[in-house]
């Protein structure tokens, strides 16, 4: 019995959401509910986040350099993990079981890797961008443009795409001692352990003295080398300057001043990015020393608190860069704040369309009554000047034929008596 139990144990998944019901504290209801409102309240700000970061970009022209091409690429990875690994997580804290079948065990644990896989290489990406970028400008201009920038991206997906084909041989369907479904491994847990390193290796390691020695690079050149002053390149200016120039500089100066010369902006950008690789590194870490211990030692260390601590900082490393982002760049706060005021004006102008609608059928609804009164009045108004019209007419003609009617002769009695016998 000792021997199935220690078999059992050394055999649990130690993916990043699909852990199995170690012990009894997964079954107490203080771990579900910490660990649902965790996985709930950073999986809502992480989606939120990169869906909003992918809107601004691709809606957003100015926001379309080969930088923020990588951060989108970086975000959609983000996004899947939240997605894959972190919901999943919630209905295996409640339920305990695995709910999804095999067909949901082969896929979701496919995306979760996929996106971690992404994530890691949208990351050495922009690293090398931003050094190519700042330590060689004149190659830059013809290396670092947004075209370029989309064939690599489509390089980063669709090399651990294949890579990540393999777990579709390595997991599926168990049933363990309580006879509850779990999604674990389908081999011994030991030839797991070449698997292990070399996702330790490419997708963290690397990535990171990779980042080291670049960011080291670039820091020399931002930040130690002289940067010629402006005053000197403004007499310069002056002096060789044509009438033309100096109307232009003339007509430029009283354009707004942008918020931050070009150096500054360059090293926000750079250390926006910088924290973005720090926060990779520390988020990541308390997971991949885990899975590199258990991969060694007897008795894989499964403790129910650790393993949540583990999960909910990956899913903290997907959601926190949209955060940095918007404390960190102008450009992305501004982008933000616009796609905020779109969707006001977009609820606004809805409603006022809805209104107007509302107007028009009321109006609609109101005009006939009014245009037949008014064609009444006008009918009516009409008939009494005919009739006002004829009457005076009628007046007019009767007078005449008076006036032109003789008149009768008045005579007397005896005249009359007269003209009577005769």
């Amino acid at each position: 019995m000792m021997t199935e139990n220690s078999s059992s144990k050394m055999d649990t998944p130690t993916n990043i959401s699909l852990v199995g019901s170690v012990d009894s504290v997964t079954e107490s209801i203080e771990y579900k509910t910490v660990s649902v409102f965790l996985v709930l309240l950073v999986c809502g700000v992480g989606i939120v986040g990169n869906i909003m970061v992918v809107l601004v970009v691709l809606t957003t022209r100015h926001m379309r350099t080969p930088t923020n091409c990588y951060l989108v690429s970086l975000a959609v990875a983000d996004l899947t993990v939240l997605v894959a690994a972190g919901l999943p997580n919630i209905s295996d804290s409640l339920v305990g079981a695995w709910i999804y079948g095999h067909a949901g065990c082969l896929a979701i644990t496919y995306f979760q890797y996929l996106g971690i896989n992404v994530s890691s290489c949208s990351i050495t990406a922009f690293t090398v961008e931003r050094y190519i970028a700042i330590c060689h400008p004149m190659k830059a201009q013809t290396v670092c443009t947004v075209s370029r920038a989309k064939r690599i991206i489509a390089g980063v997906w669709v090399f651990p795409c294949i890579y990540c084909m393999l777990w579709f041989f390595l997991v599926d369907i168990q049933v363990n001692q309580d006879n509850r479904v779990q999604c674990g491994y389908r081999v011994s847990r030991d030839l797991y352990l070449p698997i292990y390193l070399i996702d330790f290796a490419i997708f963290y390691v690397l990535p990171l003295l990779l980042a080291i020695v670049l960011y080291g690079l670039i820091a020399r050149i931002l930040f130690m080398s002289p940067v010629p002053h402006r005053a000197d390149t403004a007499a310069t200016a002056t002096v060789r300057g044509t009438c033309k120039e100096l109307a232009e500089s003339g007509n430029k100066a009283n354009r707004p001043a942008r918020p931050r010369s070009g150096i500054s902006s360059r090293k926000q950008v750079t250390k926006m990015l910088a924290v973005v690789v720090i926060l990779f590194a520390l988020l990541w870490m308390p997971y991949r020393t885990l899975v590199l211990v258990n991969s060694f030692v007897a008795t894989p260390y499964l403790d129910a608190w650790f393993l949540l601590f583990c999960r909910t900082c990956i899913y903290a490393n997907s959601a926190i860069n949209p955060v940095v982002y918007n404390l960190m760049s102008q450009k992305f706060r501004s982008a933000f704040r616009g796609l905020y005021r779109c969707q006001e004006h977009e609820a606004q102008r809805r409603t006022l369309s809805t209104i107007n609608t509302s107007n028009s059928v009321v109006r609609d609804m109101l005009e006939p009554p009014l245009a037949a009164n008014g064609k009444n009045k006008q009918k009516c108004s009409g008939a009494m000047a005919d009739r006002d019209q004829e009457t005076s007419s009628k007046g007019d003609a009767k007078d005449k034929e008076i006036e032109a009617k003789p008149q009768p002769i008045k005579v007397s009695e005896e005249e009359g008596l007269d003209q009577s016998m005769v």
